[in-house]
């Protein structure tokens, strides 16, 4: 068995997890700076001294890891969603409200053709989330 984390990389990883921490109401477990890597050169530690090198971040039941993009800018492909699905449609709505502030709403948080409440949202980052609920079960 394994577990699968996002891993998400940011031009200002901090920012975007408090932004997480507080959409999705979570906490920032742990953060490593470039400043405490212990192989990187003077010149390195002090360019980078302020970047994260490893976040993690505990939010909505899951856990997400980030880090500072620093050799590149961040650019965000279409190939992938992160998606959440909640037990109940109130914490759906308050994670999709939360992640839509400032952001863009692809597809409202609606009820959905296949009985589920469904969503797209793409966050002030430029993450694409899908906020749903459980499947229902046939009766």
């Amino acid at each position: 068995m394994a577990n699968l984390y996002p891993y998400i990389y940011s031009d200002d990883a901090r920012k975007q997890a408090e932004f997480y921490a507080n959409a999705l109401g979570g906490e920032i477990i742990l953060i490593k700076t470039f400043a405490e890597l212990p192989q990187a050169d003077e010149q390195a530690r002090d360019r980078f001294k302020d970047k994260i090198l490893h976040l993690r971040l505990r939010a909505a039941g899951q856990v997400f890891f980030m880090s500072d993009s620093v050799c590149e800018p961040v650019q965000r492909g279409n190939g992938l969603d992160l998606t959440l699905e909640f037990a109940a449609e109130e914490e759906a709505r308050r994670a999709f409200a939360g992640l839509a502030a400032g952001g863009q709403v692809r597809m409202p948080f609606a009820r959905q053709f296949w009985g589920a409440m469904s969503g797209m949202v793409v966050d002030p980052f430029g993450v694409c989330w899908q906020i749903t609920t459980e499947f229902p079960a046939e009766s």
